[in-house]
């Protein structure tokens, strides 16, 4: 019984990413027109599975997400908001 166990702890170690973290960026979502288009980035954004938050500002036309990067990264944020027709890009 005890060989099971450790079959089955060492089985979920395995699971769980050694290097995750959570992160956060800055995007630069440049052509948002009006103050509701935040709205459409910020639901965009919070679908992508790991991100945790996203806070998005017109008068900076910039998205500040928050996400777990062993679930998702830059490339999949920046997908998301496109296809919600904002692209953006990593602020520098």
């Amino acid at each position: 019984m005890k060989k099971l166990a450790t079959v089955f702890v060492m089985a979920a170690a395995f699971n769980v990413p050694a290097f995750a973290a959570t992160k956060t960026v800055t995007l630069s979502v440049s052509n948002m027109t009006c103050a509701a288009c935040p709205i459409t980035v910020k639901k965009a954004l919070t679908k992508v599975e790991g991100v945790q938050s996203a806070e998005v500002s017109y008068e900076k036309k910039e998205a500040v997400v928050t996400y777990d990067d062993a679930r998702t990264n830059v490339e999949a944020l920046t997908k998301a908001t496109e296809g919600a027709g904002y692209p953006s890009e990593l602020k520098k």
